[in-house]
């Protein structure tokens, strides 16, 4: 099995910044694209960004600008980094990797995280 653990969120101030992590364990014998989604309340999920073992990125015009994905392939973490932090951003930001078993080495499986929670006072 794969989890994910995700880090880093809490109650800041707009304009403020915070540095999201997600921690990949388990029997994991590759990961390959991984991505940081969101749901604020009363809202639909939505994609924040994505990031593929190469380090290609794409963002949400959301947060084009203001966010920085990353990852570290050898620490099998994957970072958000967000400034200019508005209201509007509050949500449970989630984690979502694609990965392949040590037990299995064929089938490509989804993973997310459970989440963690960005709160910004205006």
């Amino acid at each position: 099995q794969v989890q994910l653990l995700e880090s880093g969120g809490g109650l800041v101030q707009t304009g403020g910044s915070l540095m999201l992590s997600c921690a990949a364990s388990g029997s994991i014998f590759s990961i390959h694209d991984m991505g940081w989604y969101r749901q604020a309340p009363g809202k639909q999920r939505e994609l924040v960004a994505t990031i593929t073992s190469g380090s290609s990125t794409n963002y949400a015009d959301s947060g084009k600008g203001r966010f920085n994905i990353s990852r570290d392939n050898a620490k099998k973490t994957m970072y958000l980094q967000i400034n200019s932090l508005k209201p509007e951003d509050t949500a449970v930001y989630y984690c979502n990797a694609f990965a392949v078993l040590t037990t299995t080495r064929y089938y490509v499986t989804e993973y997310w995280g459970k989440g963690t929670l960005v709160t910004v006072s205006s």
